[in-house]
């Protein structure tokens, strides 16, 4: 397969332009090549030649030039024609990676040495899933104390590979910081009877097994969610919470009714098609199977500008330097993946139109219900202003949908992070170099330190590092990275569906069950008795979503001059000035375009809203399938777990039992919860100034990260259960008048990490230090309670805002077993 190159050669002059341009029409200088399917490929190498270089600097005062129409018009003429050559080429090459990618089975599109390590096709549940591990580079290697990253890609359409097909990406990002890493994918086709149940046994094995490689590792394995698999991680992290550490959701939908009006049109497809019926046929149409092709088309719908445009246009207004870029990319959106028509009829029936995920309304064939409240590891989403198809209201709905109040979140010990990027698309998320060397890094240096945030809910803010700003040196790479507390409030000003809007959806929903219910009794026998595979793989290949590859390809014998007109033109290859007025004239048609197809898009968009708010607000309609009656509710209300209510109090009353217990760890969460709350974010150079803390103590012994995040939460929960209690206990903790001393100042260095204290932290600090000491007692300073606890958060001090559980505070130590009892 032909690759670029490039050539330098000595300028030939070109004394008359003219002259060059009649020589070549002479019929001696391209009756060699006919013509073939495209007229601009008539054209030998008489028509591409080299003309002068542009002049260097100027030397002596500058002359004064004037425009020249038509020598700017044959220069364009020229460069537009030998673009056009190589634009084909591109397309051929493009079409011979195509059919060349498929014969080899379509593998994962990595730009990494990787090696197979399970095959979820020999596990007792087979599936089509495949865990690979990533071999670093020999020279950089990586920290066996790290914990693994796994990498999951999603199976909506397309292959494996999205989530490290080049170096900047996440993959790279992990290997950088010296992780471990593995990757699932899968291959093309599925196994037979395969269903969401058996891949989500395979990955729960997958990530199982690199837990137990690296069980020394400082934490459990991050996983990676991207789109699809998001989702996927979540539920099944709610069935399996001890397997995983923290959870990475990129661009996933989790909860997908949610959206803006006039933003948004995604999701108003499945009412419009009449529910998941659609998705059925397609998978009878497919004798079994569904071709990920569909998928792949109604993306390509959403920007019609950039999918028949802005695409191609790009790639031909920069073909000298583009087409690497364009045909990796191109390998990987071209493989088309299968699904059982099973997996589809779930995902679309269970989730894109029933909403079920985030309801309770998933039950498996075990009767376990799916509670995404159940999650114990943190969970980080990673979403974006500018993605038309994981919109922040479908990436951050569940929360809301699951939640009441920050409080809630605390008794359930999760920890949720949100990141909103301001206008990187949907496939940006995964594959843009700027979100892979920003966002990506820093959830990867810091991922540790999520893992140690306190129950609640956080916005991840990451901003440029000022080399002079304090704690400079304590951040690696350029930014720095603070997490600050938010409320659900902050996520309904994101915008939220109104009570209306639930309810059309709802009947969508209910009208979706009536319309695969009967085509499940009517029309599915017959689709599936005149259906046979020969015909199934016909309709596959004819899908213009493969055609556009195939027709440009070696297949097509109208193909077979491009290459050698394209050699040509390499060797003879002049690119037009920058300032040339017929280039601005080209890149003000191509805006033009690019706004007229935007224009139809938005209207388009528009009239779709129009029509879906109107047929399923009909009350006709919304009375028919039950939702009129009195009482009828879009949306299951949240049902009151006495079970869970118990567990909070006897977990509470079991922290309250051990407020005497503990030591120099204990005792420095304490101090640092007590006198850092006045600070507003969680900042990562506070973490780093305590690990640093750490190693210099030998008296802080080096514990499991784990062990560490369950003391912190724990002494969160002790200050705020019963701070007076919690501070009168610190003397017991630190006998040591030298250790007293040695816990105060390492205090003070992790609070001062980010910039100077407060006065108000700088009086609390000293308070707790005459605590210690025997000199005041807990409650006594006027200030104390002035500010309430959980106004703000500091290094381990983040849980005096986030780490509230519950339950009913605990009676101050001086109060009688038996008042307490009575009280």
């Amino acid at each position: 397969m032909t690759t670029l190159r490039h050539h330098s050669q000595a300028p030939q002059p070109l004394p008359n332009p003219a002259a060059a341009w009649l020589a070549a029409w002479n019929p001696s200088a391209w009756t060699a090549n006919l013509p073939t399917l495209f007229p601009l490929a008539l054209f030998p190498a008489a028509l591409f030649p080299t003309l002068p270089p542009a002049a260097g600097p100027a030397k002596g005062p500058a002359k004064e030039t004037f425009p020249n129409p038509v020598l700017d018009a044959f220069e364009y003429g020229i460069d537009a024609m030998q673009r056009w050559v190589l634009y084909l080429d591109v397309m051929r090459r493009r079409g011979d990676q195509f059919l060349e990618h498929a014969q080899h089975g379509k593998p994962p599109v990595l730009d990494f040495a990787h090696e197979v390590v399970m095959d979820g096709r020999r596990l007792p549940r087979p599936s089509n899933y495949l865990l690979l591990r990533i071999r670093p580079d020999p020279e950089a290697g990586t920290d066996p104390a790290k914990r693994p990253f796994v990498i999951v890609d999603p199976r909506a359409g397309h292959g494996p590979g999205i989530g490290g097909f080049k170096p900047d990406s996440q993959i790279g990002a992990a290997l950088r910081a010296g992780h471990p890493c593995y990757f699932i994918g899968f291959t093309p086709d599925p196994v037979p009877g395969q269903t969401l149940a058996d891949v989500g046994a395979a990955e729960a094995a997958f990530i199982e097994h690199v837990g137990k490689l690296h069980a020394q590792a400082d934490g459990k394995p991050c996983v990676i969610g991207n789109c699809q698999a998001g989702w996927a991680i979540m539920a099944l992290s709610a069935v399996r919470p001890d397997l995983m550490g923290p959870l990475i959701i990129a661009g996933s939908p989790l909860s997908y009714w949610a959206g803006v009006k006039g933003r948004n049109p995604m999701r108003y497809l499945g009412g419009l098609y009449g529910g998941a019926w659609l998705s059925a046929l397609a998978a009878d149409l497919g004798n079994g199977h569904f071709d990920g092709a569909h998928l792949v088309g109604n993306f390509e719908k959403l920007d019609p500008a950039n999918t028949y445009w802005k695409k191609a246009y790009n790639l031909y207004a920069s073909i000298d330097t583009e087409a690497p870029r364009y045909l990796d990319f191109e390998k990987w959106w071209s493989g088309f993946f299968l699904l059982n028509g099973e997996e589809i009829e779930t995902i679309t029936e269970e989730l894109f139109v029933g909403n079920k995920l985030t309801s309770g309304g998933l039950v498996g064939k075990d009767g376990r219900r799916l509670d995404l409240r159940n999650i114990r590891s943190p969970i980080l989403v990673f979403a974006s202003w500018g993605d038309n198809i994981t919109p922040p209201q479908q990436a951050l709905g569940w929360i809301l949908d699951l939640y009441g109040s920050v409080d809630d979140i605390r008794s359930r010990e999760q920890t949720i992070v949100y990141n909103l990027h301001q206008n990187i698309g949907h496939l940006g998320i995964f594959v843009s170099g700027r979100v892979a060397r920003r966002e990506t890094a820093e959830f990867v240096e810091n991922i540790d330190l999520i893992d140690l945030l306190p129950p609640g809910l956080y916005e991840m803010v990451i901003e440029p590092k000022d080399p002079d700003a304090p704690g400079a040196d304590l951040v690696a790479g350029d930014y720095v990275t603070r997490f600050e507390p938010r409320t659900l409030d902050d996520i309904r000003a994101f915008g939220v569906n109104t009570p209306e809007d639930d309810r059309r959806f709802a009947t969508v929903a209910r009208i979706s069950d009536i319309n695969t219910g009967l085509y499940t009794a009517f029309a599915r026998p017959v689709v599936r008795a005149a259906v046979t595979e020969g015909t199934a793989e016909w309709l596959r290949q004819t899908n213009p979503a493969r055609v556009q590859y195939t027709l440009f390809s070696h297949l097509n014998p109208f193909m077979a001059p491009v290459e050698a007109l394209a050699e040509q033109v390499r060797e003879n290859r002049h690119p037009v000035r920058p300032g040339n007025p017929y280039l601005k004239a080209q890149a003000m048609l191509s805006d033009a375009m690019v706004q007229a197809l935007d224009h139809w898009r938005d209207a388009r968009d528009g009239a779709v809203e129009r029509l879906f708010m109107t047929l399923y607000n009909a009350p006709l309609l919304q009375a028919l399938v039950g939702l009129a009656a009195p009482g009828a509710e879009a949306r299951p209300p949240r049902v009151r777990d006495e079970a869970f209510e118990a567990l909070v109090a006897r977990k509470t009353d079991e922290i309250l039992a051990r407020i005497d217990q503990g030591g120099l760890r204990e005792a420095l969460f304490r101090v640092l919860i007590y006198a850092g709350r006045g600070e507003g974010a969680f900042d990562e150079r506070a973490f780093q100034t305590l690990r640093r803390v750490r190693d210099e103590h030998a008296s802080l012994e080096r514990l499991p990260l784990q062990r560490v995040r369950a003391i912190f939460r724990e002494q969160v929960f002790l200050m705020l259960l019963d701070e007076v209690a919690a501070m009168a206990a610190l003397p017991t903790l630190v006998p040591d008048a030298q250790d007293r001393k040695e816990i105060v100042a390492a205090a003070e260095r992790v609070l001062s990490a980010a910039g100077p204290l407060d006065a108000a932290q700088r009086r609390r600090l000293r308070h707790a230090e005459a605590i210690m000491a025997g000199k005041a007692e807990p409650g006594e300073e006027p200030a104390l309670s002035a500010a309430p606890l959980g106004d703000g958060s500091s290094i381990a001090q983040a849980g005096a805002e986030i780490g509230r559980v519950a339950a009913p505070r605990r009676p101050a130590a001086s109060e009688s077993p038996k008042a307490e009892k009575a009280k």
